[in-house]
């Protein structure tokens, strides 16, 4: 009798689903190990102005007498930081629904070179610290105020509390980012899914949505690493306070969770969503027509899809990485080709993503805002 025969592509297969899984759990841990190395990486920025001050002549250290208390003052700061970063890690095994894969992650030898963090990791962790002003502090409100409110405004405007179910009006919002949009349109009764490939953006919505239990129950110093253009010292080491509401503040009958994952992957069920609300999100696609199919795709006959944003393509320039940089002109166009009715257009919206307001140096997108409708 012949030997059974195997079959090459299935032990292909598996091999690379087996791959597939070691980089995730490599890549968990290393994001993991990137929040426990902020101190230690947060600290040797300091030793490193400090060196550089005492090789200074003494009669330079006497014209500035308030340098070493205020090298003082951000070290406090990064270690209160620290703090906060120890509680968004501490669970962060459990935060999917595949735990056991995740619990698995952290069989990794410690020093393997695949979950060491990198230089790019750690500047990702600085900006996630950010990210809590623009979402979940009083002093994020203007930024909220100009990126969140109108897209807000537009989706209750096609789906009015008086003339509809909220609760049955599914919204997805990819690029959820620290949850506070997706948080916004639960709060208001809709059924809301936020969808976030970051797990540095997951880690921390988590301790957000779930652990933060007051209201402003947690201070951090996000400007802490801003060593240049400073008007004051108090400047850097200015404090904020988290959450600025009440995370539990959601109806009952409303919908709301956190999927993780790439959004081209995530969703492959058609006509799921009666609106698709994307804010700073087109532009961090490898291939942005990619992103206006599935977009097509997954809403339902006459739903809509409402953005505001640039396109400052997160991948333009990027060794090893494929972008493709649309103008708004062919992007406009290629929405229309795929079956989109434009309802509304708006152009030059002045707009920010987490910038300092004391700061000297501030960054200003003339972004465009548009509500689409997937026609019957």
């Amino acid at each position: 009798m012949d030997a059974p025969m195997i079959d090459d592509s299935e032990v292909v297969h598996n091999h690379k689903e087996k791959d597939d899984e070691r980089q995730e759990r490599e890549h968990f841990v290393r994001i993991l190990n990137s929040f426990k190395a902020y101190r230690v990486f947060s600290l040797s920025r300091i030793t490193d102005s400090l060196r550089h001050y005492d090789g200074l002549p003494g009669h330079h250290k006497q014209l500035i007498p308030d340098f070493l208390k205020h090298m003082e003052t951000v070290q406090s700061c990064v270690e209160q930081n620290s703090r906060i970063i120890k509680l968004i890690t501490q669970d962060a095994e459990h935060i999917f629904e595949n735990q056991q894969n995740m619990s698995n992650a952290g069989e990794e030898e410690p020093d393997s070179k695949s979950t060491l963090p990198r230089l790019s990791d750690m500047e990702k962790v600085k900006s996630t610290l950010k990210q809590f002003v623009r979402d979940w502090s009083d002093q994020g409100q203007h930024e909220r105020a100009v990126c969140y409110d109108p897209v807000i405004a537009e989706v209750v405007k096609r789906f009015p509390a008086d003339n509809c179910e909220t609760s049955q009006v599914n919204i997805l919002v990819p690029g959820a980012g620290l949850g506070r949009l997706a948080f916004e349109f639960a709060r208001r009764g809709y059924s809301c899914q936020g969808n976030e490939f970051s797990l540095f953006m997951l880690f921390s919505s988590n301790f957000v949505l779930n652990k933060c239990k007051e209201v402003n129950c947690h201070t951090l110093y996000p400007w802490v690493h801003q060593w240049t253009n400073n008007v004051r010292n108090a400047d850097q080491t200015a404090a904020i306070t988290f959450p600025d509401v009440d995370t539990s503040e959601i109806p009952e009958d409303a919908s709301f969770s956190m999927a993780a994952g790439d959004f081209l992957e995530v969703y492959q069920d058609p006509e799921t969503f009666d609106c698709v609300a994307t804010v700073f999100f087109i532009d961090t696609a490898h291939n942005i027509i990619a992103y206006v199919e599935k977009i097509y795709e997954i809403l339902k006959t006459g739903g809509y899809w409402v953005n505001l944003g640039p396109l400052l393509y997160h991948y333009a320039d990027m060794p090893n990485e494929v972008s493709i940089e649309l103008a708004w002109e062919d992007v406009r166009n290629v929405i229309e080709k795929i079956g989109f009715v434009f309802e509304m257009e708006k152009l030059n919206v002045k707009s920010t993503y987490t910038q300092n307001t004391h700061s000297m140096l501030t960054y200003t997108y003339d972004s465009v805002m548009f509500v689409c409708r997937k026609p019957s």
